[in-house]
C-alpha cells in the first residue's frame, strides 16, 4: 500500500519537497495513476498561483509545478495523510505542529524539515513536536539541499533521522525518488543541531565574502565554525558521525559559499555595509539563521559551550557591534589549541 504524504508549508523548500513527492516513484513501487500531493499554504495568493498557474511565483519562481500538486489554505487538507512533511519556519512551527497533531490520523508520522531553534524555549523542532506527538511518530529531514535543485530533480542526498528504526526505514522508502536519496539515521537531535548551527555560520561566511576578506579567511571560517557545531553537538549528546555527515558538515559546505543560500546572501549584504533590519525587511522568505542566532547562542551559554563565530553573528544581527568590531574581536581572541 502506498503511503500518502502531504506537505505543511508553501515556501521554497516546502514547494520543492512537494515536487519530489509528486514525481513517479522508483520502479519497485509501480503506480499507474499519479498520486495527488496536498500542500498546505498559508498565503491565499500562493494557493492560487500553485493551483491555477502551476508556479509558486513568490517563493520558487520559474519552476513549473506538477499537475498532481494541490495547494490549500486549509490545514485539514492534510487530514487523510499517513505522513506530513512540516516545513513551516522554525519560529512559527509550534502552532502548525499543534494543529497537525489534532487532525492527523493516530498512525501518521510527522517529518520535521525546518532548521532552527525556537526562541524562548530554546527547543529544537523535535522537542517542540514531542509536546504534542509520541517520539516514535517523529522524524527529521535535513541535509545539503537547495530548493531550486530539488524541485528541478537534480541529484540530492539528505539525512532522514528517526528514533524508531522501522518507521524511519519506511519513510526513507516512501520519500525516495529518482534524484532524491535519503540516508537513515537514528540521531534525531544530531541532525537538527547541524541544520540549525550551519544557518548561523552561513551568515558569517557571507560576511567574509561581502567584506572581501580573502580566500584564506573564506576557508578558515567554515572550518572553525564546524568546530563550534561539534562542541555544541557533543554537549547536547549528538554523535560525531552525524555532525560530520550530510546534515552537519554536508549542509555547511553547501551554504558557506553560495548566494543561493538566503543566510549566506544575508551575510554578503551585511559585509557590504547594509543593516540587518533593512535586508530582512525587504525579503519575502525567512532567513532561518537570523531567526535562530540568538537561540543558538543562548543554548550554547546554557551548556557552557564557546561559540565565538555564532556569537559574533548574533551581535551583528542585533546591531550591538559593527562587522569590523566583530572581526577584530574574533582575531584578537587568546590563542588556543586546534
Amino acid at each position: 500500500m502506498t503511503m500518502k504524504i502531504g506537505v505543511a508549508g508553501g515556501g521554497a523548500w516546502g514547494t520543492a519537497l512537494a515536487c519530489v513527492l509528486a514525481r513517479k516513484t522508483p520502479e519497485a513501487v509501480p503506480i499507474t495513476v499519479p498520486i495527488t500531493v496536498p500542500i498546505y499554504v498559508h498565503e491565499p495568493r500562493t494557493v492560487e498561483n500553485i493551483n491555477q498557474h502551476r508556479e509558486n511565483i513568490d517563493f520558487l519562481p520559474d519552476q513549473p509545478l506538477p499537475e498532481n500538486l494541490q495547494a490549500s489554505d486549509d490545514m485539514h487538507a492534510l487530514a487523510a495523510c499517513d505522513s506530513v512533511l512540516m516545513v513551516t519556519p522554525a519560529q512559527f512551527a509550534r502552532h502548525t505542529i499543534e494543529t497537525l497533531a489534532t487532525i492527523l490520523p493516530t498512525h501518521a508520522s510527522l517529518v520535521l524539515c525546518a532548521k532552527g531553534v525556537e526562541r524562548g524555549s530554546l527547543k529544537f523542532m523535535s522537542q517542540v513536536a514531542a509536546e504534542f506527538l509520541p517520539e516514535d511518530r517523529l522524524a527529521v529531514l535535513s541535509g545539503p539541499s537547495f530548493a531550486a535543485d530539488v524541485a528541478a530533480g537534480l541529484p540530492t542526498a539528505v539525512t532522514l533521522a528517526c528514533a524508531d528504526a522501522v518507521q524511519g526505514a519506511g519513510l526513507c522508502a516512501a520519500l525516495e525518488r529518482p534524484g532524491f536519496r535519503p540516508y537513515l539515521s537514528d540521531d534525531v537531535l544530531g541532525a537538527e543541531i547541524g541544520g540549525a548551527v550551519k544557518n548561523v555560520l552561513a551568515i558569517a561566511c557571507g560576511i567574509v565574502r561581502g567584506k572581501k576578506l580573502g580566500e584564506s579567511a573564506r576557508a578558515a571560517l567554515p572550518s572553525r565554525g564546524f568546530a563550534e557545531m561539534q562542541r555544541l553537538g557533543m554537549a547536547l549528546g549528538a554523535r560525531a558521525e552525524t555532525l560530520s555527515g550530510l546534515s552537519g558538515l554536508g549542509d555547511l559546505v553547501l551554504t558557506c559559499a553560495s548566494t543561493t543560500s538566503r543566510n549566506f546572501s544575508l551575510g554578503v549584504a551585511l559585509g557590504e555595509g547594509s543593516k540587518a533590519a533593512d535586508i530582512l525587511g525587504q525579503r519575502v522568505s525567512v532567513s532561518e539563521g537570523a531567526s535562530s542566532a540568538q537561540a543558538v547562542c543562548a543554548l550554547a551559554a546554557r551548556h557552557d559551550v564557546e561559540m565565538p563565530i555564532c556569537t559574533a553573528v548574533n551581535d551583528v544581527l542585533a546591531e550591538t557591534c559593527s562587522v569590523d568590531t566583530a572581526i577584530e574581536r574574533l582575531m584578537s581572541r587568546p590563542l588556543a589549541r586546534e
